[in-house]
């Protein structure tokens, strides 16, 4: 099964049936206390860095987070306006340092965001930061660009119906398809997003 294999669409009327499928995933995948207090998600690597609107665990062995938690507000939809960057660059937060632009030229792949743009357009800042090599995994362009972008559109909706949300979004470390570039940049063979209300 590849990436672009799976593609979920839900109804509203659906929306309970998937929080609670996501709560038991969750549980069954992360046993030892995914969700702390006010849902933040535990970190396995000891390096949790926290910008402006979103936090990751930072996975030096895979280089990229482990997981990406936000806050989501239908405010935070309605209102962000700011356009989009492709501002790349080295996460200055990450103590061992991110994967940087060399680890992605040449590769094939996407520099496919954990915290999509698209939730970051609340200002500058949240814009800005989305663009850190650390919020990045590599993904194929047509998975990228297809029912990943969907996936995060249809999250955005949830915002706006559901007036907030709380997403954590990562690759499956555990499960690759090798690695890019000269940090060796795991490339995930599957993604996930729990969304929860």
């Amino acid at each position: 099964m590849t990436q672009k294999d799976i593609i979920f669409t839900f109804g509203h009327s659906q929306l309970k049936k998937m929080r609670r499928l996501l709560v038991n995933l969750a549980l069954y995948l992360f046993p030892f206390g995914l969700f702390a207090q006010d849902l933040f998600p535990t970190s396995t690597t000891n390096q949790v860095v926290d910008h402006t609107y979103y936090s990751l665990s930072y996975s030096e062995d895979h280089e990229q987070a482990e997981w990406v938690y936000y806050m989501l507000t239908g405010e935070m939809v309605r209102s962000g306006s700011v356009s989009r960057t492709d501002n790349f660059r080295e996460d200055p937060s990450v103590t061992t340092r991110s994967a940087s632009l060399g680890d992605y030229k040449g590769s094939g792949y996407d520099r496919g965001h954990l915290c999509p743009a698209g939730d970051m357009q609340i200002n500058n800042i949240s814009m800005s930061e989305s663009f850190y090599m650390s919020n990045m995994s590599p993904q194929e362009p047509s998975f990228n660009r297809g029912i990943w972008k969907k996936l995060e559109s249809t999250v955005r909706n949830w915002a706006v119906k559901e007036d907030t949300i709380y997403v954590v979004t990562g690759g499956v470390l555990s499960s690759s398809k090798g690695s890019i570039g000269p940090c060796r940049v795991t490339v995930p063979e599957y993604y996930y997003k729990m969304v929860a209300s």
